[in-house]
């Protein structure tokens, strides 16, 4: 299992190795061993969720108030998706910025997404599944979002599913009423960079003990 950490300080791009005979394949989607080891502290599993998208569906850009936000490792067994890490931390050395992992059922990649950071994806085909291991409970009222088609923020969502044809972002009303990052930003939605590191910090001083 690799871990890279991609342009957005904070999320990682991780690589499992896979084993392949007669039978199928087998792999081990989540090493805690491997995964202390890259980002500094466990992963405290409170909550797993899973969806499952039409080609085209849009869902994010999604994060939650620190503390305690909710970190999410993100996993696509079935289908294909293009997942999408935002920084939204205000004050960040690359607040604004973007990157992008394609999870998928072949290469079988996961993505993780630290405290703090937006996190959003585009399903690339039909009943795509994606599976998100998180940090911390649903909690509706310090869940907020930011408009995934921002062009302040300029993602380049696909234009094509697997299957080379064309598809247009489908969202939900939520999303598609989200502020801009500007926007958000103005009202005081956005985490602070030195709350989220403060927060980090705390998170891998109670790994010590």
């Amino acid at each position: 299992m690799e871990f890279r950490e991609l342009a957005v300080p904070g999320a990682w791009e991780i690589t499992p190795k896979q084993f392949a005979d007669p039978r199928g394949v087998f792999l081990e989607a989540f090493s805690e061993p491997r995964f202390v080891e890259a980002v500094g502290h466990p992963l405290d599993l409170r909550q797993a969720n899973s969806s499952v998208s039409a080609a085209g569906v849009v869902r994010g850009i999604h994060f939650a108030d620190v503390p305690p936000s909710q970190a999410k490792y993100v996993m696509c067994p079935r289908g294909a998706v293009l997942d999408v890490v935002v920084d939204i931390r205000v004050g960040s050395p690359t607040f604004g910025r973007w990157d992008s992992v394609l999870l998928d059922d072949v290469d079988r990649r996961a993505v993780y997404v630290s405290e703090g950071l937006g996190h959003a994806f585009c399903s690339l085909e039909d009943d795509s599944t994606v599976i998100y291991l998180c940090s911390a409970t649903y909690a509706p009222g310090r869940e907020h979002g930011v408009n995934p088609l921002d062009p302040a923020i300029g993602i380049d969502w696909p234009t094509t599913d697997r299957q080379c044809r064309p598809i247009e972002p489908i969202l939900s009303d939520k999303d598609r009423e989200a502020p801009s990052l500007a926007e958000a930003r103005e009202s005081g939605l956005l985490p602070g960079w030195e709350d989220v590191q403060a927060f980090l910090t705390e998170l891998r001083a109670r790994a010590r003990g």
